[in-house]
């Protein structure tokens, strides 16, 4: 290696580097101006010949462990190279720590030579008092300006991900960028429909290694290897083989992300500053959400069942491929636990039971709350059949109740279909306010009465009467705003459709047999309590999803019906599946 720096002819390496990142301009800075500037100046020095052209395009200059930046560090350190021509010293580096420390201790104790071209610098000829002043300034300069650049990049990113631009290097599986706005995502069909499948098979039972080996056997091509057929530059350090297999950590990603129901969930992670580029994770309440930023792949019905089936106790048994029907649901109704099935074999048959999991992990922790596997299902089974029917009857009462004339004379305008949804709902505001009006000037009469009698302008008697009238008149306006507002929610819901829930049962139609997705979409919980003394079987209640819709649409109805409706209970009996609850009109 050479260390003495008078020498006749230096060997060189030229380095360029580029990098958007760090604001540089891409016309005057770009690759090719670069060269062109470089070779021109060197062709008037004779003491120094090309080695190798060094290029680090896309690389921001606070980092140093760039491609080519290493390779000349190699040249160097072989004894290649022992002069770095660059155009400017923001070419050379950024982060000025480091670009000193090049310039001041590493270059010159191997003996190499360094110039930055723009800057009039060349560490043999340059004035030793004015590049410790000069220099050093350039440096910290550049370095701000990096700094700078690197906060606006990070503001406007910011800004883009809270108005629901995707600003991500790659779209997510099942997506890809449309041509028109590279911030926006469209459904690319052909990943889409093994997303789909994904969630399908999941929601019917299959665990995710069982959904990874499907996939791994139809030969459908990882989430990588897909965006690597299509043309994206993509690349992970995690890849070995020639192609990728599915696990069940790609499962478990597609079924827990969000952006299949239309939903960006953006800034995660995030980096230290503009020096240390290793991510480090943010907290969960600095997350960009942004809901219905583009179109959905997955039900949003259908994606908030496979959350709550990934919170749940799922094992399957060794043999099967599928979850039972109710793992993970059916729990102890006085201590809280998982049941778990339990096989008993008699002879040659064998009996499966749930038990309490505390007791079956501590018999002194609660009791075994033992229920026969196959009665629970039967009971189960036929509770679903009632609450499907009681949900059916239920949606058609509310859409014959749309459609039927309102008793109410003062709001039976508001149902002209003719009108635009908007309008109608600006004209129920208007009638509503009216209302309102009509409430405070009976409430402020009232209140002047007990004045006008102390002053003695009405007698005891004519107090007496004129607020009993002005009570009855308020209390007649009140129930009419009530019935108001209570009549523009109903139809605020029928118009924008928020009563899909009601589709959700109806969907399935008459149950014969049990399944995973009807359970996993119809049942938030099913409890099975100790049986009581003289009770042969013991209870259980079922606590079906979407309780509190359905109990609203019962108040609804029985507030612009004037008719009493009751609600279903959710007990049964696991003897014979005895409905104990219905939904009705009262007799």
């Amino acid at each position: 290696m050479n260390t003495n720096l008078n020498t006749d002819v230096y060997d060189a390496d030229v380095y360029l580097r580029l990098s958007k990142e760090d604001g540089d301009k891409e016309e005057s800075d770009s690759i090719t101006n670069q060269r062109e500037l470089i070779l021109e100046f060197l062709k008037s020095r004779e003491d120094i010949r090309i080695h190798a052209v060094r290029v680090d395009d896309g690389y921001s200059g606070v980092d140093f462990e760039r491609p080519a930046f290493q390779q000349m560090l190699e040249d160097i350190k072989a004894g290649k190279v022992n002069c770095v021509v660059t155009k400017d010293l923001s070419r050379f580096g950024r982060n000025h720590i480091e670009v000193g420390k090049y310039i001041e201790k590493i270059f010159p104790y191997l003996g190499v030579r360094f110039i930055a071209v723009n800057d009039n610098y060349d560490s043999i000829t340059n004035d030793a008092q004015t590049n410790n002043i000069i220099i050093p300034f350039k440096n910290l300069i550049n370095d701000a300006y990096c700094r700078d650049i690197s906060i606006k990049i990070r503001s406007s990113l910011e800004v883009k991900r809270k108005r629901g631009d995707f600003v991500g290097p790659f779209a997510p599986y099942g997506y890809r960028k449309t041509e028109e706005d590279k911030n926006k995502l469209e459904i690319d069909e052909e990943a889409a429909e093994v997303v789909r499948s994904i969630f399908r098979m999941y929601l019917q039972g299959s665990n995710a290694y069982k959904i990874a080996e499907k996939l791994n056997k139809k030969n459908i091509l990882t989430p990588m290897d897909y965006k690597k057929e299509n043309g994206s530059a993509f690349y992970t350090g995690f890849k070995k083989n020639l192609k990728s297999q599915w696990t069940h950590m790609h499962v478990l990603r597609i079924l827990g992300n969000p952006v299949y129901t239309g939903t960006l969930v953006q800034g995660k992670e995030t980096t230290p500053n503009y020096k240390v580029k290793k991510k480090v994770k943010r907290d969960q309440s600095k997350w960009s959400q942004v809901e219905n930023t583009h179109e959905a792949i997955i039900p949003s019905v259908d994606f908030q069942n496979a959350q709550e089936q990934l919170q749940m106790d799922t094992r399957t048994g060794t043999a099967k491929e599928k979850v039972y029907y109710l793992s993970g649901v059916v729990k102890c109704g006085d201590c809280g636990a998982n049941m778990v099935r339990k096989t008993v074999p008699s002879g040659k048959r064998k009996f499966i039971y749930y038990v309490c999991g505390s007791h079956k992990g501590n018999k002194d922790i609660c009791s075994s709350h033992s229920i026969n596997a196959e009665a629970l299902e039967e009971s189960v089974l036929k509770l679903l059949n009632y609450q499907i029917k009681n949900v059916a009857d239920l949606g058609r009462i509310l859409d014959k109740l749309e459609e039927a004339q309102i008793k109410k004379g003062e709001i039976e305008t508001l149902k002209d279909t003719s009108m635009p949804f908007g309008r109608k709902e600006e004209k129920r505001n208007r009638q509503i306010t009216k209302k309102k009006e009509e409430v405070q000037k009976y409430n402020h009469l009232r209140l002047g009465l007990y004045e006008d009698y102390k002053d003695g302008l009405i007698t005891k008697e004519e107090y007496l009467e004129l607020k009993e009238i002005y009570e009855k008149r308020t209390r007649a306006a009140e129930q009419s705003l009530e019935a108001m507002e209570v009549e523009m929610a109903f139809f605020a819901d029928g118009e924008k459709d928020t009563c899909g829930w009601i589709n959700e049962f109806k969907k399935y139609g008459y149950l014969e047999c049990l399944s995973r997705e009807v359970v996993v979409s119809l049942i938030e919980q099913i409890l099975v309590y100790e049986k009581k003394e003289g009770e042969r079987y013991p209870r259980i209640e079922i606590h079906f999803k979407y309780e509190d819709e359905f109990q609203t649409s019962v108040n609804m109805l029985e507030e612009l019906h004037g008719e009493t409706f009751t609600g279903y209970t959710g007990g049964v009996s696991a003897s014979d599946g005895k409905k104990e609850g219905t939904y009705g009109k009262d007799e």
